[in-house]
């Protein structure tokens, strides 16, 4: 009995071993196919300023027109940062934020159902972008970022050795 214990816990952590190596390459691959998704989306806006204006007004949002150029440079700007790794955590806050204003702003209804009808809040346009951005605000962009390579081009003399704030 001790023996398959013994065998169990050895699999156990090879299992997991494997599941942090796979944590980097998957933290990529949501932020470059989470990164691709609002590039696209603030592309399109920047030049369609005036539907976005028009839609934003239609929202009664506060300066459409200067809120509109604001939130495609978000988006584009905000996902050309996320896809590369670059000030990945900040920019997914800001991308997070973006989101929750999306969803009190375009999806309210979808946003108020969260608990009565969660699909609705699922099926929603903000929905996966606002959880990639939380997962690489929560868990940094892992090791294949260029955070990562500027972190150790430029470490902070302050960090505890063998401390990385962004990985």
């Amino acid at each position: 009995m001790k023996n398959l214990i013994v065998r169990l816990r050895h699999y156990y952590k090879l299992l997991f071993d494997l599941m942090a190596w796979l944590r980097s390459p998957f933290l990529l691959a949501v932020r470059l196919y989470w990164g691709w998704q609002p590039i696209q989306s603030g592309w399109g806006k920047l030049h369609h300023l005036a539907n976005v204006t028009q839609f934003f007004a239609s929202l009664n949002l506060p300066m459409p027109a200067q809120t509109a150029v604001c939130i495609s440079c978000v988006e584009f700007f905000g996902g050309i940062f996320l896809a590369l790794g670059l000030l990945s955590r900040f920019t997914a806050l800001v991308l997070t934020v973006n989101m929750i204003a999306a969803y009190i702003t375009a999806d309210r209804e979808a946003l108020l159902s969260v608990f009565s009808d969660p699909d609705k809040f699922y099926a929603a346009a903000p929905y996966t972008f606002l959880i990639a951005s939380l997962i690489i605000l929560i868990f940094g962009p892992g090791k294949i970022a260029l955070d990562t390579l500027l972190n150790s081009l430029f470490p902070d003399p302050n960090a505890a050795p063998g401390h990385s704030s962004q990985t």
